[in-house]
């Protein structure tokens, strides 16, 4: 099993830190804790009686737990955040970090099926066993559905011919793993965008397994609720989808991106974003870790 930095290599680190604490003795979440490094770094900088709650629904993560009584892990996805932090007892917390990412580790391991460089039956389940698998989706999902998702998650021009192509071949034999997949579809891709072209299918098709976007609206509206005023939300997101949501959602509060006003006609709005906003990693960074090549980093602070 990897452990720590082997597990996840954390982006934009020290940035996503210093903007979520605002209280070195205050309670934080990290709902993405993975490899544990924006966890530990967040230790670091909390105070004797600081606190820190660490979500995942991967057991893998439990690996990466680290020896501080100051922090306390909870196997769960993040949509189930507020329940599950008054379960142990908490009401309110000073700031919430989420790292939208796929962690390095479940690309690296094959058998989890997130990635196009190895062969494996298709999975893509963040958390093991749990929900549908990307094998039961290719496999049994309409053609139009398949086609919505691809254009949806996958922003693919070739969303209909990928989703004709897929049944097409499925009512022949299942495609099982991911090579198969592969060498059905590869042939839709243009010439010199053959990886990007597979990697937008496979982020698709991992959102729809995970049901990534809905639990991530889930996350935000429940933000609204358990930050205190004057905490902050900090999330660093990876593709155009998760950013514009968590855009707008700072902005407004809502998805729309528009603001809802109460009976006086003034805007209601649980946060306000930091300026100079969204913040991207440098050169330097995006050299010792091309994953964080498309990442971009926003802090919200909550309004009282």
């Amino acid at each position: 099993m990897k452990k720590s930095d082997e597990y996840h290599l954390p982006v934009l680190l020290q940035t996503s830190v210093d903007g979520l604490i605002t209280n070195k003795q205050g309670i934080y979440v990290d709902v993405t804790f993975g490899g544990g490094g924006h966890s530990r770094a967040v230790l670091s900088n909390l105070g004797n009686n600081g606190k820190l709650i660490g979500f995942d629904q991967d057991e893998d993560a439990q690996a990466n737990i680290p020896d501080d009584e100051r922090f306390r892990f909870v196997q769960s996805n993040f949509r189930f955040l507020k329940n599950s932090l008054r379960f142990i007892g908490l009401k309110k917390v000073d700031g919430v970090l989420a790292d939208l990412g796929v962690s390095s580790h479940q690309f690296d391991v094959p058998e989890r099926g997130f990635s196009i460089r190895s062969n494996a039956r298709l999975d893509m389940r963040m958390g093991k066993g749990i929900g549908i698998s990307a094998y039961e989706v290719v496999n049994t999902y309409p053609e139009e559905k398949l086609a919505t998702i691809f254009k949806e998650y996958g922003e693919l021009k070739e969303a209909y011919k990928l989703a004709n192509r897929i049944v097409y071949h499925r009512t022949m034999a299942p495609i099982e793993t991911t090579e198969e997949l592969v060498s059905k579809i590869g042939s839709l891709a243009r010439s010199n965008k053959h990886n990007q072209f597979l990697a937008q299918v496979f982020q698709a098709l991992r959102i729809e397994v995970n049901g990534e976007m809905k639990a991530l609206e889930e996350l935000l509206l429940q933000c609204a609720e358990v930050i205190e005023p004057g905490g902050k939300l900090v999330v660093i997101s990876y593709h155009s989808l998760e950013d514009r949501m968590v855009k707008r959602f700072m902005k407004s509060g809502n998805f729309e991106g528009k603001d809802e006003k109460d009976f006086f006609g003034n805007p209601i709005r649980p946060f306000t974003p930091e300026k100079g906003m969204p913040i991207v990693p440098g050169i330097e960074e995006i050299e010792l870790n091309s994953r964080a090549r498309s990442a971009k980093l926003r802090i919200a602070t909550r309004n009282e």
